[in-house]
């Protein structure tokens, strides 16, 4: 482990925040510039809730990347939420990367990203993601037009989920670091609590499994964390669902569904935690979770009206 104290004169820290609309690929790209995965990634629209930080390295300068939510019109409370630490976390660093998806193209979401970087005169550097999946006529054109507001410093054309072009991404984004001293551990590769990154791998196969029966208003929450003699740790969590229906979907028939959700989340918390897991899960019918101020403080987003 690097002494935090012992700078040299070739250390470089930058924080980069990466902001977008729901689905751009933000989580897949934050896990492929740190080299580990460090969030969650599905199908869902609006996986991702809260600010994630990612450390990744390269050569002698440490990035610091804060995944957000993406960034789209908000009409129920933990969207606003979601939206104001996405914005929050643009403020907090030193360079924006606003990442859209290529195929999508410029969506109502994209426009409103882009107009309030414009009104906010707060630079950003273009990530196009997903330029596996259209023409090259095409991508060039949304270049040009994307462009033309004056918002970008530089423009990057990449697939995050192959890793084409994140190496040259990153090499720039290194580039930009101020000097001074690292502020992470050299091998810390996230700042999320275990407690709240098993909550998310949960939460993560949930979705995998049932993105097309469940809102994306469903979300787990660790209740209890007890480390034992031998190890292991045994973990208890309850997964909130708004109805009863939706409570029935979770379990399955004679208990199948959560047994396999809780048989792939251990599964992928023993690699993590590098430990034997004992994991119990429950299921509770909470209506209104999304209005309790204490779920939006483990989460790490501010209650707003």
């Amino acid at each position: 482990m690097t002494d935090l104290t012992a700078a040299t004169d070739d250390m470089r820290c930058g924080f980069y925040a990466i902001i977008g609309a729901p689905n751009a690929g933000k989580s897949t790209l934050l896990n492929s510039l740190v080299g580990a995965k460090v969030a969650i990634v599905t199908h869902k629209v609006q996986t991702t809730r809260t600010r994630i930080t990612g450390i990744g390295m390269f050569e002698d300068t440490q990035m610091v990347f804060i995944d957000t939510p993406g960034i789209f019109e908000p009409k129920r409370r933990l969207d606003r939420a979601m939206v104001s630490a996405a914005w929050q976390g643009a403020e907090d660093a030193e360079t924006t990367v606003l990442m859209i998806d290529a195929k999508k193209g410029i969506t109502d979401d994209v426009k409103r990203i882009v107009e309030s970087l414009q009104e906010n005169n707060h630079k950003a550097i273009l990530v196009l993601n997903k330029i596996d999946l259209i023409k090259r006529e095409t991508l060039l054109a949304l270049t040009q037009e994307l462009n033309e507001s004056g918002v970008f410093s530089g423009t990057f054309m990449i697939s995050a989920l192959k890793g084409n072009g994140v190496h040259d991404l990153k090499a720039h984004l290194a580039s930009l670091a101020p000097k001074g001293p690292w502020m992470y551990p050299e091998d810390q590769i996230s700042d999320v609590t275990m407690r709240n990154l098993a909550a998310e791998i949960t939460r993560e196969k949930v979705f995998l499994r049932l993105h097309e029966e469940l809102p994306y208003a469903t979300t787990v929450e660790t209740e209890k964390w007890e480390e034992r003699k031998d190890g292991s740790v045994k973990i208890e969590q309850v997964i909130h669902v708004l109805r009863d229906t939706q409570k029935g979907i979770v379990i399955g028939k004679s208990g199948s569904m959560l047994k396999t959700i809780g048989q792939m989340a251990r599964e992928e918390m023993e690699e993590a935690f590098d430990c034997r897991v004992h994991l119990f899960l429950h299921v509770r019918v909470s209506e209104r979770w999304a209005d309790d101020r204490s779920v939006y403080q483990d989460m790490g987003l501010e209650f707003v009206d």
